[in-house]
């Protein structure tokens, strides 16, 4: 499945037919092939994607090499789609045309941290009664049986560390697309802060 890197600009709406359509704005910056991979040398087809200039001193050595090794400037992520190799070279570019407006595609990305959250904003707990007296408000209740099973159990949903985890979030529709200004625009919202980037995945093979 094919797919590009696109960076997180900001939602906004889109009039079409009259409607307000909710979109999420991404700047999907041309990818570069680095490196192919095969059954019969790796095991799998696949090829390897290069995203986003970045400075030498950032790479280790092995990774400076390789980018050299085919002429390449360097770049700052890398990513591998399990596609059919045939027709792909080393050093194509993988643009904004790989979708079409109207399509559906998935999308990867990481949620906004929120630090440390108690149970009713990480777990939409309903929580206790406020009343003078209840000691109970926003805590997390009983966590299970004191002899059996005598522990906690695992799952067992707790306060803890809210956000900041690898989602994907699918089928969203691909509203419009400013090939020139490698614009593109997906219905509804997408996981990260504005800056973050995010993996857009094409449907298919």
């Amino acid at each position: 499945m094919l797919g590009l890197i696109a960076k997180k600009l900001g939602m906004s709406q889109i009039y079409q037919d009259g409607k307000a359509i909710p979109v999420t704005i991404l700047e999907a910056e041309p990818g570069v092939i680095t490196q192919i991979k095969t059954k019969e040398k790796d095991g799998y087809d696949a090829i390897q994607v290069g995203f986003i200039d970045t400075k030498e001193k950032r790479l280790t050595k092995p990774v400076v090499s390789k980018f050299k090794k085919n002429d390449i400037t360097p770049k700052r992520i890398l990513k591998e789609f399990r596609v059919d190799v045939g027709g792909y070279n080393v050093k194509d570019e993988i643009k904004l045309d790989i979708f079409e407006e109207g399509e559906i595609v998935d999308v990867i990305g990481t949620t906004k941290g929120k630090g440390f959250a108690g149970v009713m904003k990480r777990h939409n707990f309903a929580g206790g009664p406020d009343g003078h007296g209840s000691m109970f408000n926003r805590r997390v209740g009983s966590i299970g049986n004191c002899e059996f099973p005598g522990r906690v159990v695992k799952g067992r949903k707790m306060p803890g560390h809210y956000g900041n985890v690898k989602v994907t979030v699918k089928n969203l529709k691909v509203v419009k697309i400013d090939a020139e200004k490698n614009i593109i625009a997906l219905r509804g919202a997408v996981p990260g802060s504005k800056g973050e980037y995010i993996n857009i995945i094409k449907k298919g093979k």
